[in-house]
């Protein structure tokens, strides 16, 4: 008894210093990767296999499929990457997390703790404590993580050396389909519960090193490892975009299917590894099969899932397209973007984008009142206010502990923009109102004028036409300047009563402010766009991306 309580001591206490030594190689990794990571993404994914490539490489960078996959989701958000490409980083991030499962059985079993793993910690701590912010402490966080990682193999590796000098362990064996199926089960669960497929592996290839488990027993544990990350990506996906959902969905689809296939020709993938090994000159211990096992059947569900992705990024596409039309629901924000200032700011400069599309067609219904209801432009001015609302809460929301400067003056730059654009949703809502009640249709040359000095003002709300904002603010000033003083010429002449003149002068200075909000959120969002890369130059390269990827597996 005092034996089994001593393993479970060793076991939870191992399990937990591994699973803090992930998250400190993790985070420390990405913080000394900085932006590298984004630009991995944003330049080597424009096709599947550079998005294989560039997944694998992440993930054995940072040492966490999961935190790859979350990013991954949040760029797609950002608009950096489309659908499609992330399907390639997701495949990616399936072989790059194996990387673990090499870690545990070529050093964790073979390195000297006091020689290696400490003076690791050391040297880690002293590199954060030498600086409190920039590359080295991030690299002084990996290496304490690091060194915790082994330490954490070398307590799980004791315990479980432990528990079968004590007890029979031929009963972990698995010789039938019941058996396998069970040990998948456990995997699945053990991955559920630590949230990291990595812990899961390595608690696996640990048991299987020390003779606790049989191989076939671990192999199946590896399968369900796999099968059961796939919950972090269907977590960060929950009140996520329609986008996020096909990512995580993807990835399960994949590690699933990957699954499945290896649990169909397990016995021919060990009839492989040992041919391998004999090639190789591998050792034949169970740490290296396995983790040779977790290699080979991710490369062989990537090369599986290739040929069909294309079908397969179609099939997602349909899905979850009921998310899309929710009039009240943010396109790009949720909290897979939240997390990363940077993703953050890429997200709501497109978030901007489509609130200004809402925004413009509730301008067109301002100058034509009778092409819409009065409640359908009222739906619409409260939709925008809602949106407009939602992007304020986030920017508020954001945490302000990893933001930089240059993040900061863009978020206030945002804010301004959300203003501009609720000030001019305002402006159309209340012209609109106020256009029904005036009455100047009996006097022709007046209505000439009028819906002269209209047109002109609209054609200053059509995308990409405006170059110089500077300017155009000028322009609409100088059309409603010479716009009034025709009223005035009019109303002089006899032509119009005094409370028309004054009507429609109220809402000629509502159409020149509305203009002037409109022109200041294009000029400061134009800028943003340029800075992060969405302008529509961006997104049409993001289509001829998508149709490339279409053609490429035709």
């Amino acid at each position: 008894m005092d034996s089994l309580t001593q393993f479970i001591g060793a076991l939870l206490g191992g399990l937990g210093l591994f699973l803090l030594a992930v998250g400190m190689m993790t985070d420390g990794l990405k913080q000394t990767a900085g932006n590298s990571l984004r630009k991995l993404l944003a330049y080597w994914t424009n096709s599947s296999h550079r998005g294989v490539l560039s997944g694998f490489l992440m993930t054995a960078m940072v040492q966490s499929s999961s935190a790859i996959t979350v990013a991954t989701i949040g760029f797609v958000n950002a608009g950096l990457l489309t659908m499609r490409q992330a399907l390639g980083v997701i495949y990616g991030a399936n072989i790059g997390t194996t990387i673990t499962g090499w870690l545990v059985a070529l050093i964790g079993f073979n390195l000297s703790i006091q020689a290696f793993a400490l003076p690791m910690i050391g040297v880690g701590m002293v590199l954060r404590l030498l600086k409190h912010d920039g590359r080295l402490p991030a690299i002084g966080l990996a290496l304490v993580g690091f060194g915790l990682f082994f330490v954490g193999i070398d307590i799980l590796k004791n315990a479980f050396e432990g528990i079968v000098a004590t007890f029979d362990m031929s009963k972990f064996t698995a010789e039938g389909i019941k058996e396998i199926f069970i040990f998948l089960l456990l995997g699945i669960v053990m991955t559920i519960l630590t949230q990291s497929s990595s812990a899961s592996i390595a608690l696996t290839i640990t048991a299987a090193g020390t003779g606790m488990v049989g191989v076939y027993a671990a192999a199946a544990m590896v399968i369900g490892a796999n099968v059961g990350t796939t919950t972090t990506a269907l977590l960060a996906s929950i009140g996520a975009t329609a986008n996020a959902k096909r990512v995580a969905w993807a990835q399960v689809i994949f590690n699933v299917g990957t699954g499945f296939v290896a649990l169909l020709i397990l016995p021919l993938l060990f009839l492989i590894i040992k041919g391998l090994s004999y090639f190789f000159e591998l050792s034949a211990d169970p740490g290296i099969t396995l983790a040779l096992f977790h290699s080979i059947f991710n490369v062989l569900g990537v090369l599986l899932i290739l040929p069909f992705n294309t079908k397969l990024a179609n099939f997602l596409e349909l899905r979850f397209s009921a998310h899309d039309k929710k009039p009240l629901v943010p396109k790009y924000l949720d909290k897979t973007v939240a997390a990363t200032p940077a993703l953050a700011v890429n997200a709501l400069v497109l978030e901007l984008g489509a609130i200004a599309e809402n925004v413009r067609q509730l301008v067109h219904a301002s100058f034509f009142t009778n092409q819409k209801k009065h409640s359908e432009v009222t739906a619409e001015f409260n939709t925008v206010k809602h949106l407009s609302g939602e992007v304020s809460k986030f920017i508020v929301n954001l945490e302000r502990a990893a933001i930089s400067g240059e993040t900061v003056q863009q978020l206030t730059l945002l804010l301004r923009i959300d203003q501009y654009l609720l000030s001019c949703a305002n402006n159309a809502h209340h012209i609109f109102e106020r256009k029904i009640g005036v009455e100047y249709n009996h006097i022709d040359t007046l209505v000439l004028e009028v819906d002269k000095y209209q047109n002109k003002i609209l054609s200053f709300f059509e995308f990409g036409k405006i170059t110089d904002f500077d300017q155009a603010l000028g322009l609409v000033q100088n059309e409603h300047d010479y716009a009034k003083a025709k009223l005035l010429a009019a109303s002089t002449d006899g032509l119009l009563s005094f409370d028309v003149l004054i009507d429609i002068l109220d809402i000629f200075g509502e159409q020149l402010r509305m203009a002037q909000q409109w022109l200041k959120a294009m000029r400061y969002l134009k800028k943003l766009q340029l800075d992060t890369g969405t302008i529509d130059k961006k997104i049409e390269e993001g289509k001829t991306i998508r149709k490339q990827a279409a053609s490429e597996y035709q």
